[in-house]
C-alpha cells in the first residue's frame, strides 16, 4: 500500500492551495483519511480527518480548510483557503487501510510529505 500526496507549493498570504493523496495497492477498505503538517522545530500535528462522511479539524483551520475524499478514487483532498504563514509546514496525508486479508488488522499508512510554504 502506498500513499502519493501531491499539490503543495509556495503561495502569498491569502491564497489558497488544494492537496491531494491517493492510496494504491492491496486495498480492501479505507477507514479513514486525513492530513497533519509539521512545521520547522514543531511536532506533527493533525489538520483534518474525514471518516464515514464525519469531518474534524484542528481549530486553527475551521472555516478556511475543507477536506473531501473521493471513494471511487481513494483520494482525499484538502482544500486550504485564506492561507497564512504560519500554515508553513510538510503536510502529510494518512490513512487507515484494511488490506484483504481475514487476519491483518487495519493499519495506518503515510504519504511521503508535500511542502506548504505561506510567504507574508
Amino acid at each position: 500500500v502506498q500513499l502519493q500526496a501531491s499539490g503543495g507549493g509556495l503561495v502569498q498570504s491569502g491564497g489558497s492551495l488544494r492537496l491531494s493523496c491517493a492510496a494504491s495497492g492491496s486495498i480492501f477498505s479505507i477507514n479513514s483519511m486525513g492530513w497533519y503538517r509539521q512545521a520547522l522545530g514543531k511536532q506533527r500535528e493533525l489538520v483534518a480527518s474525514i471518516s464515514g462522511g464525519i469531518t474534524n479539524y484542528a481549530d486553527s483551520v475551521v472555516g478556511r480548510f475543507a477536506i473531501s475524499r473521493d471513494n471511487a478514487k481513494n483520494t482525499v483532498y484538502l482544500q486550504m483557503n485564506n492561507l497564512k504563514p504560519e500554515d508553513t509546514a510538510v503536510y502529510y496525508c494518512n490513512a487507515l487501510i484494511q488490506r484483504p486479508s481475514i487476519i491483518a488488522p487495519a493499519q495506518y499508512y503515510w504519504g511521503q510529505g508535500t511542502q506548504v510554504t505561506v510567504s507574508s
